[in-house]
């Protein structure tokens, strides 16, 4: 399950027991998801577009808790593709979220881990660091975040790279797999694998020559 896009709508399943959701949790989800592809796959346009939507829709509410769980999706794609510089936008709702939102941001910040905190696919991940963990996670897009908070402290062990890097190329997360390459080239040359870190060199060329699509 894709990092806080489910509950977006578990927050209203007591009120709208019963009834169909509201329209507006539904434009909400589908754009905050389309926002999270768009991004990974490095349409850099199309994510905008959705995220702008999933932030109007959300916003309509006012309500901290939604808005703060619509930007931890969006930084939750960023740690994907080890990219973003803590979450901004999240700061700014902090204060009124919960505690849970907030101990969820320090972790995709790499700045703090309150693990019962955690959502359920992050835990063993992140308290075993073995990839083993990692690739029981079932979810592409949470074994990817996981796996970029262990990179962001430097515990993600040797392998751990190749999952997420094939973890990407099975999804067509263009964005998110050129990242780990270049992550898992700059590996191989601290390590002095020049040879290795030459052929992660020649995936991203092939993989920039044949375009964005």
């Amino acid at each position: 399950m894709r990092p806080y896009l489910a509950l977006l709508a578990a927050v209203l399943v007591a009120a709208c027991a019963g009834t169909s959701s509201p329209g507006w949790l539904l434009e909400t989800d589908a754009a905050l998801s389309a926002h999270q592809t768009a991004y990974l796959n490095g349409n850099g346009r199309v994510a905008a577009r959705e995220l702008a939507l999933a932030r109007r829709e959300v916003g309509r509410t006012g309500d901290a808790v939604l808005m703060a769980r619509v930007e931890l999706a969006v930084c939750a794609a960023q740690t994907a593709s080890l990219a973003g510089d803590g979450c901004p936008a999240f700061a700014l709702l902090a204060a009124d979220a919960g505690s849970a939102e907030r101990a969820y941001a320090a972790y995709l910040a790499g700045e703090s881990v309150v693990l019962e905190q955690l959502p359920a696919s992050q835990r063993q991940a992140w308290t075993s660091g073995q990839t083993s963990d990692l690739a029981a996670i079932a979810d592409p897009l949470s074994r990817l975040v996981a796996a970029g908070v262990l990179w962001r402290h430097g515990r993600l062990a040797a392998d751990g790279y190749a999952l997420a890097t094939e973890t990407a190329a099975g999804q067509g997360w263009r964005r998110a797999l050129l990242a780990w390459l270049a992550a898992d080239r700059e590996r191989l040359l601290a390590a002095g694998d020049s040879v290795a870190a030459a052929a992660r060199q020649r995936r991203i060329e092939r993989i920039v020559a044949a375009g964005s699509g």
